[in-house]
């Protein structure tokens, strides 16, 4: 039986021509497989042929896994289970087992099991030579349609166009020529799957590229791109040659580079934007065509208020916010748009509250805590550790005033610190309750406003790990524990 099975392996290698390992692996997968039906559900077997004589050996394999993640006992255990001694989380359990006879399962089904692998293996390899070209602009025409779906045959390969990646309205058929954007390679059980989009703003961004030929020179660079598909869409460049008008050269002759690419995206409108270093610039270009009469821009919540005059509202705002919301795709800030009369409300509101906190906390009238807004103070912080030179500049003020109010804003901000302290305290101590936890962790958690079981309970795992630092099998037992009290 040995000899038949090295016999098989050369012919079978020798015919198809690809490598023994490849038949070697496809014949202990057959193997498993049959011996898989003498055995409970969801056993796992492995087979293992020796490459040099023939023989092969059976084993049932059970892998150890965290408590709380056993499923099937089949195929895994915990913890609990006298097998876990000295293992790992990971690690497996192996028994040896009677081999089932080669005959039994029959050349003809080891043929076909192989056959499988082989043409597997020849998909694999026509994708990797596809994904080795880095091409990501795609043409391909329409074989059938699957469930609203595009299935498109680009060279030997098929790519899936999914329905929410079509251009709404877009009325696609059986045999149309089709351009898109390869937006990803799902890898799932039926094998590499090419998905394909034709609303990605990448796509766009590569419709410029074929159109521009400036812009595959490096003359041309386009910044971001921001897409209401089918509708509206914006794009922002920027030139690398100072002699050339990156707009001009976008749109071309009489308007032909933009509407080649707008005949491709079934009509869409695109509006052209000159990209700037300077955020607030961009967005008042990004806003186009809309005039912006003022902005004030907010580093900490990264967004600014862009103020329009009442006859420019409905345009910076546009139909269903397009034109707002594409213009805060395209520059990466939260836009707030507001007419002069709301933004002067706003102001006055912004104020009122930073009057009544220095009142409050500096324990000062309202004309003095009017002083230190008109001169520009917003915070504690600012009052507390600004250079004394610029804070003598207040007419208002003499030496004693100055130095009293220094005084009580860093008292109040030392007031807040030790209030936060305790509070992180005690929300340190009930963290310590939990299995697993250590004083460091609980107090950085605690800081962080993770301050009872129950927030820690509801974080997923990698949002544990990016406020911690630890490793996932930490964070994930961590979470676990937290969450015990929902299942009891």
């Amino acid at each position: 039986m040995s000899r038949e099975i090295l016999l098989l392996v050369d012919a079978l290698a020798h015919e198809k021509n690809v490598s023994k390992e490849v038949i070697f692996t496809a014949l202990e997968l057959a193997l498993a497989s049959a011996t898989k039906k003498n055995h409970e559900e969801g056993a796992d077997i492995r087979v293992e042929i020796d490459k040099e004589s023939g023989d092969y050996k059976t084993f049932r394999r059970w892998q150890y896994v965290e408590y709380d993640l056993l499923e099937n006992s089949a195929y895994q255990f915990d913890e609990e289970d006298p097998r876990a001694q000295g293992r790992k989380i990971g690690d497996y359990y192996e028994e040896p087992l009677e081999s089932i006879s080669f005959g039994r399962i029959g050349a003809q089904v080891a043929k076909q099991v192989i056959l499988q692998k082989v043409r597997e293996a020849e998909r694999e390899q026509i994708l990797q030579d596809f994904l080795a070209r880095g091409e990501k602009l795609v043409t391909g025409v329409i074989k059938r349609m699957e469930k609203g779906n595009a299935i498109i045959e680009v060279g030997r390969l098929e790519c899936i166009l999914p329905r929410e990646s079509m251009i709404p309205k877009e009325n696609l058929r059986v045999g149309d020529r089709v351009r898109a954007y390869l937006s990803r390679v799902d890898r799932g059980g039926r094998g590499p799957q090419l998905v394909l989009s034709r609303t990605a703003p990448e796509f766009l961004i590569r419709l410029f590229e074929l159109e521009v030929p400036e812009i595959e020179e490096g003359l041309l660079e386009i910044r971001s791109a921001a897409r209401d598909p089918g509708l509206r869409s914006k794009i922002a460049v920027k030139t690398n040659d100072q002699r050339l008008d990156p707009v001009g050269t976008c749109v071309g002759m009489r308007g032909s580079r933009v509407q080649a690419v707008t005949g491709e995206l079934a009509g869409e409108r695109v509006d052209i934007v000159l990209w700037s270093m300077e955020p607030a610039q961009f967005v008042i270009n990004a806003m186009a065509p809309a005039e912006v009469s003022s902005i004030v821009v907010d580093e900490d919540a990264h967004s600014m208020d862009v103020v329009v005059d009442e006859d420019q509202l409905a345009l910076a705002i546009g139909r269903n916010g397009q034109n707002v919301r594409l213009a805060s795709e395209l520059t990466g800030w939260t836009l707030n748009i507001m007419t002069e009369q709301e933004a002067a409300q706003k102001n006055q509101d912004e104020y009122a509250n930073v009057s009544k906190l220095f009142m409050q906390k500096l324990d000062v009238d309202e004309e003095v805590a009017d002083i230190l807004v008109q001169e520009g103070f917003s915070t504690l912080e600012e009052i507390a550790y600004v250079p004394l030179a610029e804070m003598a500049e207040i007419e208002a003020f003499d030496e004693d005033t100055i130095n009293e109010l220094r005084a009580r804003a860093r008292a109040a901000l030392l007031t807040e610190a030790i209030a936060k302290e305790e509070k992180v305290e005690e929300a340190a101590e009930d963290l310590l309750g939990l299995k697993g936890m250590d004083d460091a962790t609980a107090h950085l958690l605690a800081s962080k406003g993770i301050s009872t079981a129950e927030d820690l309970a509801e974080l997923a795992v990698d949002e544990l790990v990016e406020l911690t630092n630890m490793d996932e099998v930490r964070a994930k037992g961590l979470i676990m524990t937290a969450r015990e009290p929902w299942f009891k």
